[in-house]
Order: C-alpha cells, then structure tokens, then sequence
C-alpha cells in the first residue's frame, strides 16, 4: 500500500509517522486490495483550551471507492486507535457488499441454460 503522509502547518515527528504507517498497513489483513492512502494530521484551532485537541484524517482507496474516516483525540495516537477502529467497520462492510454483488460464476449460468434445453426437448 502506498502512503503519504501530511502534517498540516506543524512538523511531524517520525516517530508519530512510523506509529500511523504500521497501524495502516495491518489494514490489508481485513482486505488485500487497498492500493493507496492519505493521511491529514491537524491540530484544532480551538483556543479555549490550553492543550490542542488533534484531528487525523485517513482517505483509505479501494477499487472501486474511498474510505473516508476523521477522528480528534487529544493525542495522535489515541486518534489513530479509534480511526482504525472505524476503517476496520468500514472496510468489512465494503467487502460484504463487493461480495453480495458479484456475477453469477459461469458454471451456475451454463447449467441453468441446459436444464432449460432439456425442458424444451
């Protein structure tokens, strides 16, 4: 899976990214054909509070779509954990419905036509 990472207006510590990348890529164990992901760290501009609440944003594409998920925690980290949480829950959903659609298999829709021209004779 390609990554890119962006920390928007502050400078990111490796170790965060390191952190961020080998929790996305335990999402292929769910589904195997994740080409590519974004993720935004932010920190909120809340002003009320001394301590900055942070946002990660992951845009995670699939064939056939993008997941989408955004989540604030105090840390990073704590912001991640419940992300891949969600993209877990969405990653599962998006394969039962990529399941529930697929075409018939070319067996089922090759014995169907012959039952039907043994009927006819």
């Amino acid at each position: 899976m390609r990554l890119q990472m962006h920390a928007i207006h502050f400078d990111a510590d490796p170790k965060l990214l390191g952190f961020i990348e080998k929790k996305l890529q335990k999402l292929e164990t769910f589904y195997d054909r994740i080409t590519g992901g974004e993720v935004f760290l932010r920190l909120d501009k809340s002003e009320s509070s001394k301590v900055r609440n942070k946002v990660l944003e992951i845009k995670i594409s699939v064939p056939g779509g993008e997941l989408f998920v955004k989540e604030n925690g105090k840390t990073f980290e704590e912001a991640t954990d419940v992300a891949l949480e969600a993209l877990k829950t969405q990653i599962k959903k998006f394969k039962s419905k990529r399941t529930e659609t697929k075409a018939p298999k070319v067996e089922n829709i090759l014995a169907e036509t012959e039952e039907a021209e043994i009927d006819e004779i």
